[in-house]
C-alpha cells in the first residue's frame, strides 16, 4: 500500500524530471484516483482510490506500485498538455446541450491520453496503452 507521502515524492519527482511546474495535493474527498484541475493547475490525488485502483488493473498490468503512479500521473500530465496547447470552451460544460457536452469531454479525454502518451518513458509505454483499454472498459461499466 502506498501512503500519502509515497504518492507525493513519485509526483514531486516525476514532474521534476519534465520541468512541469504543476501543483499537487492530497484530497480525500476526490471521487478518483487522481484529477487535474485546469483554473489551478493543481493534480489532486485521492490515496485511498490510488491504492483501490492499482489493486483492480495490476491484475491486468502487473507494475511496481511506483509505476503505476506513474502511469495515472502521465494521464493527469496530459491534461494539463491539452490544456496548454488547445483553448477549449469550458462553457459548453456548464452550458451546452448534451450532445456538445459529450463531444467535448470525449475530446479532452482522448486529448490527455495521447498527449501523456508523448511523455511516457519507452519502458512503461505497453503498460499505458493497456491502462487505457482497461479504463475504457471500467467507464463502460
Amino acid at each position: 500500500m502506498l501512503y500519502i507521502w509515497d504518492i507525493e515524492r513519485i509526483i514531486r519527482d516525476t514532474l521534476n524530471e519534465h520541468q512541469l511546474t504543476i501543483k499537487y495535493e492530497f484530497n480525500n474527498k476526490l471521487t478518483t484516483p487522481m484529477s487535474y484541475n485546469v483554473s489551478t493547475n493543481t493534480i489532486k490525488f485521492n490515496y485511498l482510490k490510488v491504492n483501490g485502483y492499482i489493486s483492480i488493473m495490476n491484475v491486468q498490468l502487473r507494475e511496481t506500485n511506483e509505476n503505476f503512479v506513474k502511469l495515472l500521473l502521465y494521464h493527469e500530465i496530459g491534461y494539463y498538455l491539452d490544456f496548454k496547447k488547445n483553448k477549449h470552451d469550458l462553457r459548453i460544460l456548464m452550458y451546452g446541450d448534451e450532445e456538445e457536452k459529450e463531444s467535448l469531454k470525449s475530446k479532452i479525454e482522448t486529448n490527455a491520453w495521447e498527449y501523456g502518451r508523448t511523455v511516457v518513458p519507452q519502458e512503461l509505454l505497453e503498460s499505458y496503452d493497456k491502462m487505457r483499454e482497461l479504463d475504457k472498459m471500467l467507464v463502460k461499466e
